[in-house]
């Protein structure tokens, strides 16, 4: 009887170091600036004329049990970049993660879905992050020395940044499609807006999220399967977009990149900021 007592226990508390271990993800979309921009440059084939206030965003993935935060693209603070595109309402993105409670040292780690300006030059606002950006789309875009390999596809200054991270030892290169980045955190490719964009799958208790970022631009390229209209390949990001429908099943959401109507169709926790999951 005792022996009985003492294994129901053993078991009760291994169920409980389980759970804990089991991340409760919460998720997040953050706009920091946003900027008219055409229609025809955010869906191919779209007529010319008509623009869209674009959101620029980051999305912030906090897990209840653990308390990591995964930040989601980076956004961008250079002088050059607010001066070149006169964002408004900006933000800068670490101080804009503080209408909820998270400040820059507090992030582990920052998924970058590519390399452009708008989403990786925020990299190094988080000093404590690993950086995490697909191997082939460093390795066409970056040089050993931080220089630009390929235009198109990354900022100088952004390159050095990256390569100097990578040499302190806090970038990680994910090789290729479907991987792990944390327990219940994935990264696909195929997406094809850069040589290797990436996307992020998010498992939560509402379902998947899939946080697509440029590699759908609206929720006019997900509703009409119409390829963004700056891709390097339009039939395979038509293709990823699919799959990311897929991915998020009959639960789930997939969350264009740009599209401001993302920040009406979810819950406000405070200004600019929306839970996205759980629901």
């Amino acid at each position: 009887m005792r022996l009985t007592l003492i294994c129901l226990l053993g078991a009760a508390l291994l169920s409980q170091v389980g759970a804990s271990k089991t991340p409760d993800y919460e998720v997040f979309a953050v706009r920091f600036a946003h900027v008219p921009y055409a229609l025809s440059s955010l869906v191919a084939g779209a007529e010319r004329g008509p623009r869209v206030d674009i959101a620029f965003t980051i999305w912030p993935i906090r897990d209840r049990a653990s308390g990591r935060v995964i930040l989601v693209d980076a956004g961008f603070h250079r002088d050059k970049f607010l001066q070149q595109w006169k964002p408004q309402d900006y933000v800068r993105p670490s101080d804009a993660l503080q209408a909820l409670g998270i400040t820059p040292d507090a992030v582990t780690d920052v998924i970058l879905t590519h390399s452009h300006w708008d989403h990786a030059d925020g990299a190094d606002l988080f000093p404590k992050a690993a950086i995490w950006i697909q191997k082939d789309e460093y390795s066409h875009y970056i040089g050993e020395q931080g220089q630009v390999l390929n235009r198109g596809g990354v900022d100088a200054d952004d390159a050095a940044m990256l390569a100097a991270l990578k040499a302190a030892g806090r970038v990680r290169l994910v090789d290729g499609d479907d991987q792990e980045i944390a327990p219940g955190i994935r990264v696909y490719t195929g997406g094809k807006h850069t040589f290797q964009s990436q996307y992020v799958g998010v498992r939560t208790a509402a379902g998947i999220v899939v946080l697509a970022s440029d590699n759908a631009y609206l929720y006019m390229n997900l509703d009409k399967r119409l390829a963004i209209a700056q891709t390097v390949d339009a039939a395979s990001n038509v293709a990823a977009q699919s799959r990311m429908k897929t991915l998020a099943g009959d639960t789930g959401v997939v969350i264009p990149g740009h599209d401001p109507d993302v920040f009406r169709r979810f819950p406000a926790v405070a200004s600019n900021v929306v839970r996205i999951a759980p629901r």
